[in-house]
């Protein structure tokens, strides 16, 4: 039987190419590789030239640095960058050179490597970056990868100039997660952001909307084939998130921030950003979306595309109207 979700990925791939990227792996080191969308622009197919010989028949590629503004986009836990950012590649492209990774372990990610930590996704991200000819960017964080790109901001100050999160924090701290999971109902991040079942992933989409979304268990049962992939590594993922009460110090970012939220994520909820705002200091700013929960950018993508594109058009200095 057909899975509907998978055949849905060659006309979701063929959206994004005619926005403007495409899929290119990068080599980070032996054992280790980070699949990531591109701009078209910045690939070059080369042809061999008339009687060269070549082992392999297809056209090589040549990458260029990009052209434009470099907007990098990470996704969160449940669903690869495309699939995260659909809705937002193609309002973003015209103006900006928009790269979206798969991380470790999502999409064709891989590593052989054995840490799980964010600041190991994120020390990955920025290798295939720079592979790629990016020496300056504006990171836009959802969940998950709002905690990457948090990493990548504290780490690489001279790469990563500003910053655009949604649902997302500083670091999971114990506290935190504890709190979190029970006001949710969960016992553990894996039950929650891992499901097995069609009753845990609807569990999983009802926390995670404003609205309450049906769709038929068929649909559920297909997502979950496809969605959530390597369980065993991921669920390490998780584990490596956590950090001790004890241990979490707010680093001191030179770069403008800007938290952009669904005021009824429910996940994490509109008192953690305000509590964030405050300990980021002068440099965060911060906007919410109304009648929208954790995945906001999903839910309300225009109203997300226009404010994400005011706070990326204010670092150019251009004044952008509704």
């Amino acid at each position: 039987m057909v899975n509907l979700v998978a055949a849905q990925k060659p006309m979701l791939n063929w959206l994004m190419k005619m926005a403007g990227v495409e899929p290119h792996a990068v080599d980070i080191e032996p054992g280790t590789v980070m699949n990531f969308w591109v701009p078209v622009e910045a690939v070059k197919k080369q042809k061999p030239r008339k009687g060269e010989k070549t082992i392999n028949t297809q056209t090589s590629l040549h990458l260029h640095k990009p052209t434009k503004p470099v907007v990098v986009l990470v996704h969160g836990f449940a669903a690869e960058g495309i699939v995260t950012w659909q809705f937002q590649v193609g309002a973003l492209t015209k103006k900006y050179s928009v790269y979206i990774p798969d991380l470790l372990f999502f999409g064709g990610s891989i590593t052989n490597k054995t840490d799980r930590s964010p600041t190991f996704q994120a020390e990955t991200l920025v290798k295939g970056l720079k592979k790629l000819g990016v020496d300056k960017c504006t990171a836009v964080g959802f969940s998950y990868g709002g905690m990457v790109a948090f990493k990548m901001a504290e780490l690489y100050p001279e790469l990563v100039q500003a910053m655009v999160v949604s649902g997302s924090i500083l670091a999971m701290t114990d506290s935190i997660s504890n709190a979190t999971l029970s006001s949710l109902g969960f016992k553990s991040s894996s039950e929650l952001l891992l499901p097995t079942s069609v009753k845990g992933l609807k569990a999983l989409l009802s926390v995670a909307t404003y609205k309450k979304l049906w769709f038929p268990n068929r649909l559920h049962k297909d997502f979950l084939e496809v969605m959530f992939a390597n369980r065993e590594e991921r669920a390490e993922l998780l584990e490596g998130l956590i950090i001790s009460n004890k241990d979490p110090t707010i680093p001191r970012f030179s770069q403008k921030i800007h938290l952009l939220w669904g005021e009824d994520d429910q996940i994490f909820k509109l008192q953690l950003a305000h509590n964030m705002k405050e300990q980021l200091g002068e440099n965060a700013t911060f906007q919410g979306i109304k009648k929208a929960g954790h995945l906001v950018h999903l839910e309300r993508p225009c109203v997300y595309n226009r404010r994400l594109k005011q706070f990326l058009a204010s670092l150019q200095g251009v004044e952008v109207h509704n």
